[in-house]
């Protein structure tokens, strides 16, 4: 049974209190860029057990009466379709998700910000829809030579020259659907709009990590720069805070390489910073709820070997760089973990080389291994899953709970009537089967009823599993991970 090892409630209290207090501090009035995922935000809830996905959203919703949301998109990201990895949806699509995700949730979402505005076609096609969506949207301008040239974008032909957007609440939540969208840009420049109406509002910065008061190379933080091994972040001692406090905190080398310039936007604005560093910045209360220590590092421990299998699969992909996977490799070394510290992979590697064909093992909430082979049926996903409930739910493991007869049709319809060549079962189609069996056989039911002990399981593949078999793996909420090698040579692949 894995440990906790975050309150939750403590740092819903202590977060939203924070926010609070610095919106005071500015007498009112405050900016917040809010990096990472407002939702669902699993890595935080997979490196601190007990974290809730949805805590910040949670945190927020104590404060909705107090708080407007701002979604800043980039015309650049929309005219060249970016997409999100983990959902597979452009930014323009998300950003509507977004809003619709807020409201639902009882938040205020006044605006939709667009920067990097140069009257891209996809980007004007976006703002059009948004009107007549009844959604209010500004526009941002490219400055030159922006974040170094101050005097420019500090007067009326930087940031002076942009959109002011309209907000009515003490809190403005800056967010976006991914980086590099011009959430701090944005913030900025809503500070200079302010300012020259004479309103001295605030700016703060909400990242949750790397968290600022642990050490640099705990293994919460380091889980970070394994999760970010694509984007070259690096953690480090934010240098500003100790020449100013003495006092040793971690921030990222982003942050700590652009302050110097906010620094200079602050005292160009207001004629002096209210920030000494980086880390004064930020109102990131996490670092105080954890509950225990060594549950978080062996939690973060494990996320760094997920992050270092999904890499090494991305390389042999082609869909990222060897560098990724090196620096996830460094991580490593400095905590001196190896892949036999994931204990799952041995087993589903071994089960492989004994029947001479894909197998997968998942961990079971007391710590059993239960492994699955591939069959004449079910692939490997498939069986280790109709493995798992069956342990879970005290089946006996001999027991048939989905009869040939039921399976052989599906197969028999894939094949002949859906152009597929695989006649195995993937793990969806396992399921649906399965339920359809409980309408005759209360067994099956019972199995079924176990699928939500699954969610925070481990598994391990010994093979890249199709990308139906990972996606059902990822919405049960199970950890999976493969092997960097495919089972069959094409290029072209599901």
């Amino acid at each position: 049974m894995k440990r906790t090892g975050f309150d939750n409630e403590k740092y819903l209290k202590l977060q939203s209190q924070n926010i609070r207090d610095r919106i005071s501090k500015f007498g009112g009035k405050l900016y917040l860029e809010f990096g990472g995922k407002l939702f669902d935000d699993y890595h935080a809830s997979r490196v601190l057990p007990g974290f809730q996905p949805d805590s910040k959203i949670n945190m927020l919703l104590e404060m909705k009466d107090e708080a407007e949301i701002v979604i800043a998109i980039s015309a650049n990201d929309i005219e060249r379709s970016k997409r999100r990895g983990d959902l597979g949806i452009t930014y323009d699509e998300d950003t509507l998700r977004l809003i619709d995700a807020f409201r639902a949730r009882g938040l205020y979402v006044g605006s939709v910000i667009i920067t990097h505005w140069r009257d891209q076609p996809a980007a004007v096609k976006f703002r059009n829809r948004l009107e007549v969506l009844g959604i209010r949207s500004y526009k941002h301008y490219i400055i030159p030579d922006y974040p170094s040239d101050v005097p420019l974008i500090i007067s009326d032909e930087g940031f002076g020259r942009n959109d002011y957007i309209e907000t009515t609440r003490s809190l403005v939540v800056v967010t976006a659907p991914g980086p590099g969208s011009g959430k701090m840009a944005t913030c900025l420049s809503q500070l200079y709009h302010e300012h020259k109406r004479g309103v001295n509002a605030g700016y703060a910065k909400f990242e949750t990590f790397p968290i600022w008061n642990l050490p640099l190379k705990h293994p919460v933080n380091l889980a970070y720069e394994a999760a970010t091994a694509d984007l070259d972040d690096v953690n480090m001692i934010d240098p500003f805070h100790m020449e100013n406090y003495g006092v040793t905190t971690v921030n990222y080398n982003r942050d700590i390489e652009i302050f110097p310039v906010l620094e200079a936007m602050f005292k160009g604005m207001y004629g002096e910073s209210p920030y000494k560093s980086p880390t004064d910045m930020g109102v990131n209360m996490i670092g105080y709820c954890i509950s225990d220590d060594e549950a978080c590092c062996e939690a973060a421990r494990q996320e760094i070997l997920r992050r270092y299998y999904t890499a090494a699969c991305a390389v042999h992909q082609g869909l990222s760089e060897q560098s990724e996977l090196r620096r996830i490799e460094l991580v490593m070394s400095t905590l001196g973990i190896t892949s036999d510290d994931r204990a799952v992979v041995r087993p589903a590697v071994e089960r492989a080389e004994a029947t001479g064909a894909p197998a997968v093992a998942m961990e079971m909430p007391d710590g059993t291994i239960i492994t699955g082979k591939t069959s004449s049926l079910l692939g490997a996903a498939s069986g280790c899953l109709m493995n798992a409930l069956k342990y879970l739910a005290g089946i006996d493991s001999d027991m048939l709970l989905i009869p040939p007869g039921i399976i052989e049709p599906i197969s028999h319809l894939k094949i002949e009537h859906m152009g597929n060549h695989n006649p195995r079962l993937h793990t969806d189609e396992l399921l649906i089967a399965l339920s359809i069996c409980s309408v005759t056989n209360p067994i099956a039911g019972y199995a079924i009823d176990q699928v939500n002990k699954l969610r925070g399981c481990e598994a391990h593949s010994s093979v890249i599993l199709s990308h139906v078999d990972e996606e059902l793996f990822r919405k049960l909420g199970i950890n999976i991970t493969c092997e960097p090698k495919f089972q069959v040579k094409k290029l072209y692949r599901k």
